[in-house]
């Protein structure tokens, strides 16, 4: 298959509309080609294209800012000579005097597909950005690697965030080029879109089940997103953000395993089993241990779960991520009411609210946690209503 990226380098008649005109670019470290160049060096190569400028995300264009709130700054790139961007540090939105500097914004972000990603809101910003501004964006599509699957409550109003982009469930199934038509429309902008689309792209085939395995390499779009494996999980472990136990980070597999020095991982495997096995399907849990090195619990030995769906064992049509990780939190919730599951810290810009409700979209997950009559069935209605409901949303801007 081919990415937006390699078609716009490969075929001039794409890049035509962008004769005489000033372009950018906001990409970040998984923006490679097939060859696995970087998309600021592969366009700047080219003798028909006008490179002014270029923007980096969350955790850099070049480098990887390891955690959360960990800010990049501006500087100029010292092989091409133009001025790179951060829009993650001082500011989160392109300034004006940033917008001045090119004619055209070329995107091409690995997303991971899910609504708590920070790229997405990145996205969103540009183009508000750029229909304020005259200017137009460019999306050189990319695979959503977990495919068109869908869940998640959708975000409630009131609820946006830095890693809440609008009302979006958790799992939405778009890739970012139908994202970027997707925002246009929900925010009534008015400018010039184009998306440079994939051509091969099947996310309905395994075993990649969204993403060409065996036949494109894995970039880490941020450092702790290191294989398919974690995305494919991450829907649902990127909760433990907001929560005390370690979602692995300082371990070689972050966000496909938790746990607590203080967990006895299975009693609560075993009350998971027992509340809602339908649940649990679609992956394999193994109890295990680990001591990350640095962040949550580091230096110390924790008890846990990882969640494999590297094997035969996974089964994409049925493995529900969100719903595996909310039934850990309710059978901890059973097992020992008084747990301090929540942490209470600043939280991508958001010093008000819990965190796990800034991830959630609103208090609905929690609530859900901490009510000791609630029960899964509960929680499938709500859900349930919202995928349903985004299901015939987004089908105006699929493209594949």
């Amino acid at each position: 298959m081919h990415f937006g990226l390699d078609r716009l380098l490969a075929d001039r008649t794409l890049r035509a509309p962008l004769h005489g005109r000033r372009v950018a670019l906001l990409a970040h470290p998984a923006s490679v080609t097939s060859g696995l160049q970087h998309a600021l060096d592969a366009l700047a190569a080219l003798e028909d294209l006008k490179l002014t400028a270029a923007f980096g995300p969350q955790h850099g264009l070049r480098g990887d800012k390891q955690d959360n709130m960990i800010e990049s700054p501006d500087y100029r790139d010292p092989v091409h000579g133009i001025p790179v961007f951060s829009l993650y540090g001082e500011v989160r939105r392109p300034t004006a005097a940033m917008m001045d500097g090119f004619d055209v914004l070329l995107v091409d972000l690995q997303d991971l597909g899910c609504r708590i990603y920070t790229f997405i809101t990145t996205l969103r910003y540009v183009l508000e950005a750029a229909a304020q501004h005259g200017k137009a964006v460019w999306v050189l599509d990319r695979p959503n690697p977990i495919g068109r699957d869908i869940e998640g409550l959708t975000l409630r109003d009131g609820w946006e965030s830095f890693v809440g982009a609008g009302p979006l469930p958790m799992r939405h199934g778009l890739t970012l080029g139908e994202l970027g038509q997707w925002f246009i429309a929900q925010l009534g902008l008015q400018l010039e879109y184009r998306v440079i689309e994939m051509q091969g792209w099947q996310p309905e085939a395994a075993p990649g089940f969204g993403w060409p395995l065996g036949e494109r390499s894995w970039v880490n779009p941020s450092p702790n997103a290191p294989n398919l494996f974690m995305a494919r999980c991450y829907a649902g472990t990127v909760m433990l953000e907001g929560t005390t136990l370690s979602e692995g980070r300082g371990t070689t597999r972050p966000l496909e395993l938790f746990g607590a020095p203080d967990l006895d991982a299975s009693a609560l495997l075993a009350t998971m089993e027992q509340l809602a096995p339908q649940w649990l399907r679609g992956c394999c849990l193994r109890a295990c241990w680990f001591e990350p090195t640095f962040h949550k619990h580091a230096g110390q030995l924790c008890a846990g779960l990882q969640i494999h769906v590297d094997d035969p064992g996974y089964q994409a049509a049925v493995f529900k991520p969100w719903r595996l990780q909310a039934l850990a939190f309710k059978a901890l919730r059973q097992l020992w009411p008084d747990y301090p599951l929540w942490r209470d810290f600043p939280y991508e810009y958001e010093h008000e609210r819990l965190a796990i409700d800034v991830i959630n979209g609103g208090p609905q997950l929690r609530q859900w946690v901490d009510d000791p009559g609630a029960t899964p069935v509960d929680l499938e209605t709500l859900a349930a209503r919202d995928e349903r409901e985004w299901s015939e949303q987004r089908r105006a801007v699929l493209r594949y």
